[in-house]
């Protein structure tokens, strides 16, 4: 019998590491490793989703060792692409057969910003991390594109020697961030649109995008919806290149909003994000499938400013986030 539901998930692993290997000046010890490795096993055995994206993994064995701990992903296939100068790299592990896969580390020169093409360029050409796509086999047999990304963060972006208290510089540091964010969201719909354009083909797309749904930098990824006054026919091809946030579409089905991934400074925000193209949104009547239920994994987050406690270190800081979609029959 053909398998009619999966389940997609996100998970950022917070620096997942074999022990002894150092990662910005920090290290784990065997114990806090194994630590590590038993709740992030744990969390999968909650999530049970038959493709997962990883970020903040250093090495692919860390990574194995894990899922071998695990009792629904123990089989699954792992693709990685590492990070770039000894950084975090990001993984994606599946049950479906993998057919292809592409890294990206450059942006495409066509999404090169530029404030006047003669005078200001901005020389960002490189993501911070590197996009892995994976081309997989679903149950029914259609191919989707499934991309895995991990976008600069809003960590202000500031030289040793500057004074990380000065109000200015400050600014002027998290403007920087927001700019490289801005520069990498933009080559990545550059890339997506060579799946989404003139195709009816499912894409994914899921990952700690370090916004919240309503940015500016997390819109770039999914696209502007079209004019309400457009007509229908204009209307058709921008909707053929959009992403649809399962947060929404939650949001479309149920009551309650509990949609947060990650706590700082008593900020409660959401930075994880599934996205999915038209194929699996529910209210395209063309649709091969549809998102039909979103859980976020965010128990073991805490206001660390109401609490003299800080999560474990060999947990995760972010939450993880699960889509369920349901695949349509084939029609005859």
């Amino acid at each position: 019998m053909t398998q009619k539901q999966f389940r997609v998930g996100t998970f950022n692993l917070n620096n997942l590491a074999l022990p002894g290997f150092e990662f910005y000046g920090d290290q784990y010890s065997t114990a806090e490793y194994e630590q590590k490795l038993t709740w992030s096993a744990r969390q999968l055995d909650r999530m049970k989703s038959d493709i997962i994206g990883f970020q903040e993994v250093f090495q692919r064995e860390a990574l194995q060792a894990v899922l071998a701990q695990t009792e629904t992903a123990q089989g699954h296939t792992i693709t990685m692409a590492q990070g770039a100068g000894g950084g975090p790299g990001l993984a994606l592990a599946t049950q479906f057969p993998v057919v292809s896969h592409r890294i990206y580390t450059d942006f495409p020169k066509e999404s090169w910003l530029s404030l006047d093409a003669d005078k200001a360029h901005i020389p960002l050409t490189k993501f911070s991390h590197p996009v892995l796509a994976v081309e997989l086999e679903l149950p029914n047999g259609q191919h989707c594109t499934v991309v895995v990304v991990h976008l600069k963060s809003k960590r202000p972006t500031m030289k040793r020697h500057v004074d990380r208290s000065d109000p200015v510089e400050l600014a002027k540091g998290q403007a920087l961030s927001l700019i490289r964010r801005a520069a990498e969201a933009t080559a990545l719909r550059f890339i997506l649109m060579e799946g989404l354009r003139d195709r009816r083909y499912p894409v994914i797309v899921m990952g700690d995008v370090n916004d919240n749904h309503t940015s500016v930098t997390t819109q770039l990824v999914t696209g502007q919806p079209p004019w309400e006054s457009w007509p229908f026919r204009k209307k058709v091809p921008v909707w053929d290149t959009l992403l649809y946030q399962v947060k929404d579409i939650q949001a479309r089905l149920g009551y309650g909003d509990y949609y947060y991934t990650h706590i700082h400074n008593g900020h409660y925000d959401s930075l994880d994000h599934i996205m999915v193209s038209e194929e699996f949104a529910p209210r395209n009547r063309d649709r091969i499938g549809q998102v039909t239920y979103v859980s976020v994994f965010n128990d073991h987050l805490f206001d660390q400013t109401l609490l003299e406690e800080q999560i474990e270190r060999w947990k995760s800081d972010h939450g993880q986030v699960v889509a369920t979609i349901e695949l349509e029959d084939k029609k005859g």
